[in-house]
């Protein structure tokens, strides 16, 4: 019972400093020092370095948290009964455009600005990349021309940064999330615009 316990707590360090971690990056973006991180996380500054060993360990835990976060949202959101092209596409549209908790990975992953400086460090751009590389293969295989794949991801990835920012209505969300969803199962729009 012991042992469990400590996995636990583990975990739940762990949870806590990846959570404060996204959350100062998001903040400050490459300036956070992992001293913040453990004040936010609720932990001693040893403790954090015993669970990620650097700062830049712990940047690339959250990056690949945060990764793998909206990677799990999207395929939350994957219908399967869609036996036609754009299926994962549709998928990442409607993660992108969900609500509550959902909100929260698509806020993340959308706020690109803040996590731009940190690609200077090496293993945050390989994570990128690699990340990168999945979603291709993925929307590759989905059955849709990368132009329109482009089209849709980047126009999705952009109303949800702006909806975040809080420079977006509710109507245009959704009048947005349904264009982008028509366009990534017809091609084309299915109303005038």
């Amino acid at each position: 019972m012991a042992v469990e316990r400590q996995t636990r707590n583990t975990e739940r360090t762990r949870r806590a400093v990846l959570d404060a971690a996204t959350q100062l990056i998001l903040e400050k973006g490459a300036a956070v020092t992992l001293a913040e991180v453990a004040s936010v996380a609720g932990v001693s500054k040893s403790g954090l370095i015993h669970h990620f060993g650097s700062r830049d360990q712990l940047v690339v835990a959250a990056v690949e948290d945060m990764f793998e976060q909206f990677r799990s949202s999207v395929l939350a959101h994957l219908d399967l009964s869609e036996n036609y092209p754009g299926k994962m596409l549709r998928a990442y549209v409607r993660a992108l455009f969900a609500g509550s908790t959902e909100a929260v990975v698509a806020r993340d992953f959308t706020a690109a600005s803040r996590w731009i400086g940190l690609h200077a460090i090496p293993a945050v751009a390989a994570v990128t990349n690699e990340h990168n590389a999945w979603w291709s293969e993925q929307f590759a295989v989905d059955g849709l021309g990368a132009d329109l794949i482009q089209i849709v991801r980047r126009a999705a990835e952009g109303v949800a940064a702006a909806a975040l920012q809080g420079d977006e209505d509710e109507a245009s969300i959704a009048n947005a999330r349904r264009l982008l969803l028509d366009l990534a199962t017809k091609g084309t729009f299915s109303a005038p615009l």
